[in-house]
Formats: structure tokens, C-alpha cells, sequence
């Protein structure tokens, strides 16, 4: 079958590599793709947003299936105008990845079905918010209601922080539209820990847990970047914990769209936070995490496109997933400066050495093809992923493999899944 990948970053690389392994697919597009994705892929240069075009191309080339991975194109109904021409796709139709379009429309969602989750108050006015915290206890988290690059997010300790975030995301428009409207949040504590499944509108089955780091420097200190490196499993993912998400978060919240005439399709990623009141919904994804993605889809048995198939046509009830027993750790390789101001075009040098080496990858987020060489293109360069037979091993192996790439102003975190020394 000849499928077509919609995205350009880690996460498609992840995806694209995985589509690979499979051997129902004879020829595999991605749209626009990047130097790493383009060596296993045909890349082609169209835009995400535009539409017409991918759905255009997905006709000419006689594509049987197409994945949108990001969740922009997702939240302006990408699947949408693949579905109306007749097409194939894996991914939520526009009203499902609401979901994750609007931060206002998933807390209201999960207060009507009693889903747990953080206490909250929703403004479309600065004035409003400005005064709500006059009353507010401290520290506060503000969240633009619109995507943001998964950056919308402003966690404040004192009053005047609070009020410079409304000023930031409201009236400066940092993250443009995405501030017209804020969800005031009560700051929960706790571990935070990312769960990643697949639905298929009725049933969801539960991928392997992970755990990304947002922060830009060690110690969880910097500003909030799209994800700095994750590590799978959450060793504070127990048993119990599983239990506990599976009767009260998970399968309410696939009903919950369902009863809202919005039944989803696709990934639900479930940002959790294990509070010392019991695992809480932090946020909700209606697509692949990243850099999620990175650790859960090498321990992952499965053939994906089964998956994907099984999601479209709601038989997912009748596939187990599978995942290997070991543990794997992402560590990115960022350009120095990320996520604000950072130069590229910089050769990157030494990725062969992945090439053969059971258990290791490289995957690529932000590069491209410059006369013939490989040079930085983006803030996340390169997402360095290894397994190992548990968290420790993974980890000393990723760290190791980062030392075979090498970049000018190359920036990486030292300390990604240190916390796995706190288990």
C-alpha cells in the first residue's frame, strides 16, 4: 500500500520509521518530511495547513493512507477534507481534536463528566482575569485556550507574575489568538507522567507510559520549550495508578466525546499529574506527543499500520498491543539559544554511526538538506533515542550516543530521566 505522513518533525521521523518496519507498505510520502525522514521516505514540499494540495497529491499518487501527525492541521480539520474527497486517514476529525484545540472546552468537558482533574476558571477578558487573582491563592498556572507549540503554559508563584502572564498572553498576544481566551488553574503537585493511546471511537488501548522535560536548562530551570527529552516507562506509573486512569480517566474520557456527538479517532495523549488526591488530567493531546513518540514507538511489537486500520474502522478491541520489556530514553539536541533566538545551517556531523547499531536512533526534527550536507534547521535539532534493558541502561546509552553527533552551538540537557535515580 502506498501511505502518506503528513509533518516535518521528531514525532514524523518516529512515525515514518516505525511505518517502515511494516510490510503492508510498498512506498511511503511525507509531507514536508526533513533530511532524516527523507531517508525513508519520499519528501514533498507541501505545507501541513494546505490542504487542497495534500489532498490533491494524496489522489494523483493513488495514496491508501494518510496520517496527520501534528495537531495544528488536526484542530483546522485536516482528516476532515481527506475523509470528504474520499480518502483515508488516520487522525480526530476537526470536532474531536477540539480536545486538544481548546484548553476551555477540555476542563468544561471534564467538570461535566466528573473526569479529575485540576479546579479552574475560564476568562475571555484581561480585566476579568486581572481580578479573579486578586482573590487567587499562589502559585497559579495560566494556559492559552488555542494551541501554542505546547508552550502556552505559565506557571506563576506570586500576583504580579500571574498578572504579567495575563498581560503576556492576553494583551501582548505572545502566542497570538491562542491568548483571546485563558483557563486560570489551580497548580497541582506531584509527578507528572505521560500516557499515549490509540481509539478508535469506542474502545482505547493504552500505549506505554513516559515522562517528557519541558524546561530548556538542567534542573528543570529555563523556559518552557516543546520538550527537551522523555524516558519510557515512568517507573511512578504503577500498577495502581494504571488501574485507577483505566476506571476514572481513560474510558470516560473516549464516552465523553462520544455522548458530545464527537466520537474520537486517532491518539489521545493524557498528560497526567499524580497528586497526593490520585492521578488529575493536567491535559489532554489529540495526537502523538513529542518527544513522547521517540521512546514509546521503538519498544512498540505491533505493525502501526494495523493499529492505525483498527483505529479508522473501530475493530481496535480486536488487536493486543504489545511492548517490549526494557526501557528507552530520548535526550534532544537543541540548538544553543532554543527556544528563543538561536542561529542555524550548521553542519551535523557523525550521524552514520547510528547506521547498523541495534537499539540506538537518531531522529530528526529540525534539519534539512544543504548542498549535499545535513545542517541544522530548527531550535530541536536531533532527538538521540536509546534502549536499554532498564531506565538506568537506557539512559547511560543515550547519553553516550549524543557524544557521536556533533553540531556548532550544540545545547542538551544533562540530566533527562535523573528522576529515575529518585524511583
Amino acid at each position: 500500500m502506498k501511505v502518506l505522513l503528513v509533518g516535518g518533525g521528531g514525532r514524523e521521523h518516529a512515525i515514518a520509521w516505525k511505518i517502515s518496519q511494516s510490510d503492508k507498505v510498498d512506498k511511503l510520502y511525507c509531507a514536508p518530511g526533513n533530511a532524516g525522514i527523507a531517508e525513508l521516505a519520499e519528501c514533498v514540499d507541501i505545507s501541513v495547513m494546505d490542504f487542497d494540495k495534500l489532498v490533491e497529491f494524496a489522489k494523483e499518487k493513488e495514496i491508501d493512507l494518510t496520517i496527520v501527525a501534528p495537531d495544528d492541521p488536526l484542530a483546522a480539520g485536516a482528516v476532515d477534507a481527506f475523509e470528504n474527497a474520499g480518502l483515508r486517514a488516520f487522525g480526530p476529525r476537526k470536532n474531536a481534536a477540539i480536545l486538544e484545540g481548546s484548553k476551555a472546552f477540555s476542563k468544561d468537558l471534564m467538570k461535566k463528566y466528573n473526569i479529575p482533574t485540576a479546579a479552574y476558571e475560564t476568562f475571555d477578558s484581561a480585566e476579568d482575569a486581572l481580578a479573579y487573582l486578586e482573590t487567587a491563592n499562589f502559585p497559579i498556572v495560566l494556559k492559552a485556550d488555542g494551541l501554542a507549540l505546547g508552550k502556552g503554559v505559565l506557571i506563576c508563584k506570586t500576583k504580579e507574575e500571574a498578572k504579567a502572564g495575563v498581560k503576556t498572553l492576553m494583551l501582548d498576544k505572545q502566542f497570538g489568538s491562542a491568548g483571546n481566551r485563558i483557563v486560570v488553574e489551580e497548580f497541582m503537585t506531584g509527578r507528572e507522567v505521560s500516557v499515549l493511546s490509540f481509539v478508535d471511537g469506542s474502545t482505547i488501548k493504552i500505549m506505554t507510559s513516559a515522562q517528557d522535560h519541558k524546561r530548556a536548562k538542567d534542573g528543570d530551570e529555563g523556559l518552557n520549550t516543546g520538550g527537551m527529552g522523555t524516558f519510557s516507562p515512568s517507573p511512578f506509573y504503577t500498577k495502581e495508578v494504571d488501574e485507577f486512569c483505566r476506571e476514572n480517566i481513560y474510558q470516560k474520557t473516549v464516552d465523553a466525546m462520544k455522548a458530545e456527538g464527537r466520537e474520537f479517532k486517532g491518539v489521545i495523549f493524557f498528560g497526567l499529574m499524580l497528586t497526593e488526591n490520585g492521578p488529575k488530567v493536567l491535559e489532554y493531546n489529540a495526537r502523538f506527543g513529542d518527544p513522547e513518540t521517540q521512546v514509546v514507538l521503538p519498544r512498540m511489537k505491533n505493525d502501526i499500520i494495523d493499529v492505525f486500520e483498527a483505529c479508522i474502522d473501530g475493530t481496535l478491541d480486536k488487536i493486543e498491543l504489545e511492548f517490549e520489556d526494557n526501557a528507552a530514553v530520548c535526550v534532544v539536541l537543541a540548538s544553543d539559544g532554543y527556544p528563543e533566538k538561536y542561529e542555524k545551517g550548521f553542519e551535523i556531523k557523525g550521524l552514520e554511526k547510528f547506521k547498523d547499531k541495534a537499539g540506538y536512533y537518531v531522529f530528526h526534527a529540525g534539519s534539512k538538506l544543504s548542498d549535499g550536507k545535513i545542517v541544522t534547521n530548527g531550535g530541536r535539532v536531533l532527538g538521540v533515542t536509546a534502549k536499554g534493558n532498564n531506565l538506568v541502561e537506557a539512559r547511560s546509552n543515550a547519553y553516550e550516543a549524543t557524544k557521536w553527533i556533533d553540531f556548532d552551538n550544540k545545547y542538551m540537557r544533562n540530566d533527562i530521566g535523573k528522576a529515575i535515580d529518585e524511583a
